[in-house]
């Protein structure tokens, strides 16, 4: 009886489990804002392993070229994105998601196109379900592509971001995606890579005009789903270059970002297809404007004003001032605050906010009621009573952190300029509202040397 050999492709084999159950294990820590970090070192070890691992396979030990042109283009790619991960400002962190998202979408895409060429140089028809596997991995991905790099535009404030609407514009979009399938079709029964090459450009075309109309308060929903996308394109490139590791790492990103885009749907009360082809914030209310509606007081106060009033919230260091006077403070945190999933969580763990004082919008209502004061910053129509109390209004149905039930509000604002919901803000008329105009880093400094020297 022979022994079973435990071969080099057994090793990477095992490897690769081990780096699908740190992944699997990772994506556990990152849903716990205490265990986020340890989550993310897991996931960049697993990561290192499964590349470690990949320099094992034939393709690139026995080939000095392949080995020479894999190195040269980690290097590249490690040369671009330490120091720019590394320098980035949390603020800009959104948009740095985005155009590393896209970069994996394009990525996907182009393995799967070169997969293809690959075996039509060998004289090799695929079936037809590697063409499927191409297919899928070519539109995920080009769509990823170019859809993340719009919205990198539009973060960056390269362009306005909110929507961009023009004339027939559901028609040219349903025209791209009827020319893509029947495309897809042809390529399936013909098996020419001409039309392969058709579908990734219309695929690019349908990104860039599929997220040209979604802006503002939408553009947290639309990064988790084109991550979801992304996920998709990595397993379809699983699938055609025949890796497990791919398609369950692909998979897993894919399904998570899919859950995190339906639980962004449901705290915005929308549904997905209403929030990717409504084009909500496009529209500017009669009664809104730049200004708000002057037939309706607001009260404006000054900082020693608030700063008498020992208002509660906000900023780490008025947390620490008020909590110096026996305030109990928290933050109280909308699902889509920011302008991706997590962002305001992860701004405000850079000041160093303790996690316990941090509540998410269902944790933090029960309190509102018995809070003395509730101090808003950077929030708009996520505290906007129409959502409650206006049938009829954009953002009815919408869940809102209830700030209006406080004793008094205090609010933070540039002007009375509408959200991106476009509609005037029910809570700024509110009687118990006082309004602080300027900018809210330097009022919020402000703030503090007036709680101090109280």
């Amino acid at each position: 009886m022979l022994a079973a050999q435990f071969t080099l492709s057994d090793a990477r084999d095992l490897a690769y489990l081990v780096a699908i159950i740190g992944f699997i294990l990772a994506l556990k820590g990152l849903s716990s804002p205490r265990y986020a970090r340890q989550g993310n070192w897991l996931g960049a070890a697993a990561a290192t392993l499964a590349i470690g691992m990949t320099f094992t396979l034939p393709s690139l030990r026995d080939s000095g070229k392949n080995l020479i042109l894999a190195i040269v283009a980690m290097v590249i790619g490690a040369a671009v994105a330490v120091p720019v991960a590394r320098f980035v400002k949390m603020t800009a962190m959104p948009q740095l998601v985005a155009i590393f998202n896209g970069v994996g979408g394009g990525a996907a895409a182009l393995i799967s196109i070169v997969e293809l060429l690959h075996l039509h140089s060998l004289g090799v028809s695929p079936a037809v379900y590697v063409t499927a596997e191409v297919l899928a991995g070519v539109l995920i991905g080009s769509v990823s592509f170019s859809g993340s790099a719009v919205a990198f535009i539009k973060l960056q404030e390269l362009i306005t971001g909110r929507p961009i609407v023009y004339p027939a514009q559901q028609i040219i979009n349903a025209g791209v995606a009827v020319a893509i399938g029947v495309f897809i079709i042809l390529a399936l029964v013909t098996g020419s890579i001409v039309y392969v090459w058709l579908i990734l450009i219309l695929a690019l075309v349908l990104g860039v005009i599929f997220v040209l109309p979604i802006g503002g308060a939408d553009v947290p929903v639309l990064i988790s789903l084109l991550n979801s996308f992304t996920g998709l394109a990595v397993a379809a490139s699983g699938f055609v270059l025949d890796n497990a590791l791919l398609i369950v790492a692909g998979t897993l990103v894919g399904a998570s970002g899919m859950l995190l885009t339906r639980l962004m749907s449901a705290a915005m009360g929308r549904s997905l297809p209403n929030i990717l082809f409504s084009a909500f914030g496009s529209v500017i209310t009669a009664t809104g404007g730049e200004e708000g509606d002057a037939s309706r007081p607001v009260r404006a106060g000054t900082t020693d004003d608030v700063g008498v009033a020992q208002a509660q919230h906000t900023a780490r260091e008025l947390a620490d001032a008020l909590k110096a006077r026996g305030v109990d403070t928290f933050f109280a945190i909308h699902p889509v605050a920011g302008r991706m999933p997590g962002h305001m969580n992860v701004l405000l763990a850079e000041a160093n906010v303790p996690y316990d004082e941090l509540k998410e919008m269902d944790d933090a209502n029960p309190e509102m009621p018995t809070a003395d004061v509730a101090l808003v910053v950077g929030a708009n129509d996520t505290v906007n009573p129409a959502a409650k109390s206006t049938p009829g209004s954009p953002i009815y149905g919408m869940p809102i952190i209830n700030a209006d039930e406080a004793e008094h509000i205090i609010f933070l604002k540039r002007s009375m300029r509408p959200g991106f919901a476009g509609i005037d803000n029910d809570l700024l008329y509110d009687p118990k509202t006082t309004m602080l105009f300027g900018d809210a880093k330097d009022t919020l400094q402000k703030l503090v040397t007036t709680v101090n020297e109280a």
